[in-house]
């Protein structure tokens, strides 16, 4: 007969043996926990002390600001490792070139990054889907079609914004993040599940509220210990109820989908160019083409192509009401590309300056302050002798590696143009795009990873942006709601809720 976990509780507190048990698990998570410090103890502490218990203090302290503690970590140990504490354990951070190269070269086997997001999302989600399914489609088909569906993004970016920030002749505020939002989700879905399902307003509220409930019921998530994830996941988990969403709105379309795939085969004429179909043409097997499944591996694609784009792109507007002396050289340049190429992937390809503003708002405003997550697989040595242990995580110091005078001089300044002066300098040289363009990865600047495991979407992310920054400019007037003030270098707080003042461009 079943006994439920009431029933449980009950009998254990009727025997006394409550007090008993937590003090148990209490004993046997404190033994743990100085256990893994002890393992990384030779790894030098930033933020705090590197005791079990008293690590909470560094640990909270970064809740508040870790930029600071990652920025006294580089300092003090450039070119080397050091470790933070978190809510959910220690995670060991390196810098400089060498290190930041051995973590792209490291084989999945010793330093995974698929690994890492299987703990943090089985229990979140309650199952771990198969990332390298969609990841593949994404880098293949995505990108190969860019050309192709640019005409169709540019269509439903031009009427989002019309509808989102329509243009009046007199300034009207508008929070920046929400309207951005609204234009990436439109735009994305449009290429992703097409019309008219991309401007559905409950779809939209699904997509941008899903990635924001992953990320912090996560977190939630993750601060349990390891025994717990599992029971913290049944209770905090929102992703069933974004599941069953996801196939209201999904659920028709895919069923008819593999209807005619079933009926005309697999090349059906007429079938949409979209993310959904190039997922069921991937499909590797008939176990993948299902409702619950397509939805969720669409859930994934589009929380990962909405928030990431949209705070990117908010930070790059913001950067640039503040900046209104940029304004002019932007627009010449777009101008002068549009009147050569029109609205094409070749004119926002020839947006240098565009480019260049985008690479340098990431540099200087970009998401996070570490980048390139792994967890070792087994006990690993790095070159310089830094032993790490297995079960261990391990990230790039991207933000302090991003403003490090040694690298970018006056590293502090935002420079717009930075890296377009540099593609000019070396204008003979064959890989001055790869150097310098923003979707480019290198040990010195990651905010789309490195490596194999780099960001597989950057390329229609970087084109989406920029598209939309070229109509904003052409289209509109902007400037800040404060005159003189320039906006926060992370994306958090108030950052969410600045707003910028539009009106109907005046020529």
């Amino acid at each position: 007969m079943a006994v439920t976990v009431q029933e449980a509780v009950t009998a254990i507190t009727s025997l006394g043996l409550l007090p008993n048990i937590v003090l148990g698990a209490v004993l046997f998570w404190s033994f743990r926990a100085f256990r893994r410090t002890m393992a990384l103890s030779h790894i030098p502490t930033a933020g705090g002390p590197s005791l079990p218990i008293l690590s909470y203090i560094g640990a909270f302290r970064g809740l508040i600001d870790d930029k600071q503690i990652l920025d006294e970590g580089y300092a003090k140990y450039k070119g080397r490792a050091f470790k933070i504490a978190t809510i959910s354990g220690w995670t060991v951070v390196v810098s400089g070139p060498k290190l930041v190269e051995e973590l792209r070269k490291a084989g999945d086997d010793e330093l995974s990054l698929s690994a890492l997001w299987v703990l943090q999302i089985e229990h979140t989600l309650g199952h771990h889907p198969d990332d390298s399914y969609h990841t593949n489609v994404i880098r293949a088909q995505l990108k190969s079609n860019l050309d192709a569906v640019f005409p169709t993004m540019y269509e439903e970016l031009n009427t989002a914004f019309d509808e989102e920030m329509p243009v009046t002749p007199e300034w009207t505020a508008h929070t920046a993040f929400e309207v951005v939002k609204d234009v990436v989700a439109r735009t994305s879905g449009r290429i992703f599940v097409g019309l008219p399902m991309c401007r559905d307003k409950d779809y939209l509220a699904l997509n941008k509220q899903y990635p924001i409930d992953m990320v912090v019921r996560g977190l939630i998530i993750r601060s349990f210990p390891d025994e717990l994830r599992p029971l913290a996941g049944k209770l905090f988990s929102a992703f069933p109820s974004h599941l069953r969403r996801g196939m209201v709105h999904l659920g028709p379309m895919i069923s008819e989908r593999l209807r005619q795939r079933q009926e005309y085969g697999n090349k059906w004429e007429g079938r949409p160019n979209d993310m959904m179909q190039w997922l069921i043409d991937a499909a590797p097997c008939d176990e993948k083409l299902t409702v619950p499944q397509l939805t969720t591996h669409m859930l994934h694609v589009n929380s990962t192509a909405i928030l990431t784009s949209s705070v990117t792109f908010t930070q790059a507007l913001l950067l640039l009401a503040a900046n209104q002396q940029y304004v002019k050289p932007l627009r010449e340049e777009i101008e002068a590309v549009l009147k050569t190429h029109g609205w094409t992937r070749k004119a926002i390809l020839e947006m240098h300056k565009v480019d260049s503003f985008f690479r340098e708002s990431q540099r200087i405003a970009g998401i996070g302050n570490t980048h390139i997550f792994r967890t070792t697989m087994k006990d690993y040595t790095f070159s310089d002798g830094t032993f790490v242990p297995e079960g261990t995580f391990v990230a790039v110091a991207s933000k302090a590696t991003h403003t490090d005078e040694n690298i970018y001089p006056r590293a502090n300044e935002f420079q717009p143009f930075r890296f377009s002066t540099m593609r000019d300098k070396d204008i003979g040289t064959e890989d001055m795009a790869s150097k310098y363009g923003m979707v480019s990865l290198g040990t010195n600047h990651v905010p789309f990873g490195h490596g194999k495991h780099a960001c597989p979407g950057r390329f229609f992310a970087a084109t989406e942006m920029k598209a939309m920054f070229a109509h904003l400019l052409i289209t509109y007037d902007i400037r800040p709601e404060k005159e003189g003030v320039q906006p926060p270098r992370a994306f958090y707080g108030s950052a969410r809720t600045l707003k910028v003042l539009v009106r109907k461009r005046r020529t």
